[in-house]
């Protein structure tokens, strides 16, 4: 028999992906760990701390993997990250987990555009000085030749 799922609080229970990540040059691993990060935030402050264990439990990545992608992201500018200290019971300080600010995902559309005109700008100039070196190796043959 069909059974009919209860309606779910659609601000509770889900959380919106902007499409721009899509459009980053990211891949599955990022948009996971990014996902997740999106999924555990708290929206008033944009900010959430869960362990690089919890994050690679629920998208299936190693500690290590999740680190190494944190860093990625965060290099990219879709997240900010600082660290965090916990007082143990008897009162020693220790490193908590990372609390990571999702940031405004226009901000690393704009990196990424400006990342992708320097790469541009560096490649017209490599093949500006090619072309250059080309021509001076011509210019040479050509005064021995003569």
């Amino acid at each position: 028999m069909y059974q009919r799922w209860s309606k779910r609080d659609p601000v509770k229970y889900y959380f919106m992906v902007p499409n721009e990540i899509y459009n980053l040059g990211l891949n599955s691993s990022e948009i996971s760990i990014y996902g997740y990060l999106l999924r555990c935030e708290d929206r008033k402050t944009y900010q959430c701390h869960p362990s690089y264990r919890t994050i690679g439990s629920a998208v299936a990545l190693s500690e290590n993997t999740v680190r190494k992608y944190v860093s990625s992201l965060e290099e990219k500018g879709l997240i900010y990250t600082e660290p965090s200290t916990i007082t143990t019971w008897d009162g020693r300080i220790r490193n908590g987990s990372l609390i990571y600010t999702i940031r405004p995902v226009q901000e690393a559309v704009e990196l990424y555009h400006q990342r992708q005109l320097m790469h541009a700008a560096e490649e017209t100039e490599k093949a500006r000085i090619r072309k250059r070196l080309e021509q001076e190796k011509l210019e040479e043959a050509k005064g021995r030749i003569a």
